[in-house]
């Protein structure tokens, strides 16, 4: 019966640490810009530069 009290109380101890973790994320403002991720590999970021030795077929 003990063991169980324990686990209990380690599980509560657990979920409160994600959940503290989780609220200074989200004042942190990692969540804020849910659409740029979506996007941003649709999007060069540099244009492919043409080599200047590059001999054609």
């Amino acid at each position: 019966m003990s063991v169980l009290i324990i686990l209990i109380v380690v599980s509560v101890l657990v979920a409160g640490t994600f959940l503290t973790f989780f609220v200074l994320s989200v004042k942190g403002g990692q969540y804020d810009d849910d659409y740029t991720p979506s996007v941003r590999m649709l999007f060069d970021d540099t244009k492919p530069q043409p080599k200047a030795n590059a001999k054609s077929l």
